[in-house]
């Protein structure tokens, strides 16, 4: 049996490897933690000392040891050059495993089709329409409104899908070092955007191993008292990575967090409709609001198709103009075509949702079923929806992992891409949009790396 303190010391580093102990936080003093944990001061002194040979820890002259990586383990928040794709051997058939996505439905040539036709009573004009073509607009907000969020036209801003959406608030909303809250893990190109805009995201972790209470809606206030941060991007509707969905108290509360603080929150729907369950989805976030200031990006890339760039905003009329004067020096507005095919598509949601819906979860099952027979020692959180499953591998490699498993067949996304400051070492997103057979092509290819793998991140703490 391992003594106390590297127990103690071991449970920390993974807490680190996870993102729940954020690079920088000062730890417990060792006389409080022993108190909390009714141990001897020696057993924290020992864990802490063995965290410090380790890298783990920096300790000052009269301040508390604060939370670090070692040296060997370098992550700013973007791709790594470990992480970049390795070359593949001729002979292996790859699968692409760093995105989740579709391809088009059957309905997607109608669309166009329809859109072609639709499209000679606006040859008469310039075709530039910043705030988006009323047909579009109206469908949106018609949407909204049978999700329980009346909704008017006026209220929606056609973007290039929910991506330029979000960089458009971020413009609009953030100042230079400002704290932006975000969902941890997250969208990984919303980080960039928050970045790209000179804030500081601010991860509030999420309880993927407890699907009921996944977000910590206590944090989400304490993170925005404490941070004094005045904007907050969060993923509610089957996030990405981890497939949560937030139920309708917690919206509520977030609602009223929103109220409370003064803070706005963006609300990334961009998986709204792939729910996987049996429930009907909770009404959006925004029809909780009674005064709060929440604005919805929504997207028809992950609905219908990535290669659609048609995204919206909704919000209210004075941002509307705000936005529409900082767009004027980025682009001049969403094609025309697009947003003609979306018009179609939206008509045709449900019978296309329902075909798609099923054929995710037919792919998850067989995603899950490989993985169990390949991984089964891989702990796998399985959420109400989206397009991907949450994968905790039993040590911190993940992008170690995603470096070798190109050798191997199969392309993957390092868990650290979704957080931030190194987090997520002992994560990696497993997306299942892909064929049933690839699926499984893939999971032997990722058994067949880990297997492989070799790394210092997976040897316990030990002393010398």
């Amino acid at each position: 049996m391992r003594p106390a303190y590297q127990a103690l010391a071991e449970g920390i580093r993974l807490l680190i490897h996870d993102g729940r102990a954020p690079l920088g936080v000062a730890l417990p003093s060792e006389r409080d933690l022993a108190a909390v944990l009714e141990v001897s001061r020696t057993t924290i002194t020992s864990a802490y000392a063995l965290l410090r040979e380790h890298g783990y820890l920096i300790s000052r002259q009269g301040s508390r040891s604060t939370v670090a990586l070692p040296r060997d383990v370098h992550y700013d928040g973007r791709p790594a050059r470990s992480m970049l794709p390795m070359p593949v051997a001729p002979e292996l058939s790859t699968v692409d495993m760093t995105y989740a996505a579709m391809a088009a439905p059957p309905q997607m040539h109608d669309a166009y089709s329809a859109a072609l036709e639709g499209i000679r009573s606006y040859l008469d004009t310039h075709g530039m329409d910043p705030v988006g073509v009323l047909v579009l607009r109206a469908a949106i907000a018609r949407r909204y409104t049978a999700r329980g969020l009346p909704t008017e036209p006026s209220q929606i801003l056609v973007t290039l899908g929910a991506q330029h959406g979000m960089r458009l608030l971020l413009n609009a909303l953030v100042t230079p070092a400002a704290s932006v809250l975000i969902d941890h893990p997250t969208y990984p190109h919303a980080i960039e955007a928050i970045r790209d805009a000179g804030a500081r995201p601010v991860p509030v972790p999420l309880r993927p191993e407890d699907p009921a209470r996944g977000w910590d809606l206590d944090g989400i206030r304490s993170a925005a008292r404490q941070t004094a941060a005045t904007l907050a991007y969060l993923v509610p509707d089957y996030n990405n990575p981890t497939g949560l969905l937030l139920d309708a108290a917690g919206r509520a509360e977030l609602a009223a967090i929103a109220r409370d603080t003064r803070m706005t929150i963006v609300v990334d729907e961009s998986m709204v409709d792939l729910g996987l369950g049996e429930d009907d989805p909770p009404p959006p976030v925004a029809a909780f609001s009674r005064g709060a200031d929440i604005v919805t990006i929504g997207s028809a890339s992950k609905s219908f198709w990535g290669g659609l760039r048609v995204g919206w905003i909704r919000t209210n009329q004075p941002l509307i103009t705000k936005l529409l004067s900082i767009r004027s020096a980025v682009d001049l507005g969403t094609p025309v075509m697009d947003q003609l095919a979306t018009v179609h598509l939206l008509e045709f949601a449900d019978q296309i949702l329902v075909r798609r819906r099923n054929q995710l979860r037919a792919q998850r099952a067989a995603l899950l079923d490989a993985l169990a027979e390949q991984l089964p020692d891989w702990r796998v959180g399985v959420g109400a929806g989206g397009m991907s499953v949450w994968a905790r591998l039993p040590a911190p490699v993940s992008t170690a992992l995603a470096a070798t498993a190109p050798n191997h067949g199969v392309l993957l996304a390092a868990g650290p891409r979704f957080g931030v400051q190194g987090a997520f070492e002992r994560f990696v997103r497993l997306p299942f949009t892909h064929p049933e057979s690839d699926l499984r092509l893939a999971v032997k290819a990722i058994g067949s790396a880990y297997s492989a793998l070799s790394s210092r991140a997976a040897e316990p703490l030990t002393c010398y």
